[in-house]
């Protein structure tokens, strides 16, 4: 049976389609090694990297595509901010309460976050994000992504 947590219960409950994939929970594993283990294009595994604002307000959840960086410059356009900044891995997961690698937008929903979506996701009907904890992925609709965190499609990643 596939691992449930928190968020296959919210997927299940918003009777979305979606398919866990477990891969090793001993370390953190990159989205490109997760892309490799899955043998899956890389530009469909989309990794979160959380931002923190230079005014006050709460992170914003930057979702890009493995292969890619996000772009300061792009996020902080994009949510109309003058700055915005990368915080250490440590404060990323203080800031969250998850784990690096295991930083979902799917688990921070109604936590404030401000989702932005690479708009290269809207290239694929669905995409692979962490599902809220190390070893394991979830592939969803991106529709349903950007329904569920409403979250918005933006360019966000480094060309």
């Amino acid at each position: 049976m596939a691992m449930r947590n928190n968020i296959t219960r919210l997927l299940d409950s918003k009777k979305i389609t979606y398919e866990v994939f477990e891969l090793s929970a001993e370390e953190k594993t990159g989205a490109l090694e997760t892309a490799a283990q899955l043998n899956i294009p890389p530009e469909m595994v989309f990794k979160t990297i959380v931002i923190t604002r230079t005014v006050k307000g709460k992170p914003i959840l930057a979702v890009v595509p493995a292969p890619s960086e996000v772009d300061l410059k792009l996020v902080a356009k994009a949510v109309n901010e003058k700055k915005v900044t990368l915080p250490t891995q440590k404060e990323a997961e203080q800031l969250t309460g998850l784990q690096a690698g295991g930083i979902s937008p799917l688990a921070l929903i109604n936590k404030g976050f401000q989702v932005l979506l690479d708009q290269s996701a809207a290239n694929f009907p669905e995409i692979h994000i962490s599902g809220g904890q190390r070893g394991l992925n979830i592939r969803l609709p991106v529709k349903d992504l950007l329904h569920l965190t409403n979250g918005k499609l933006a360019e966000i990643k480094t060309p």
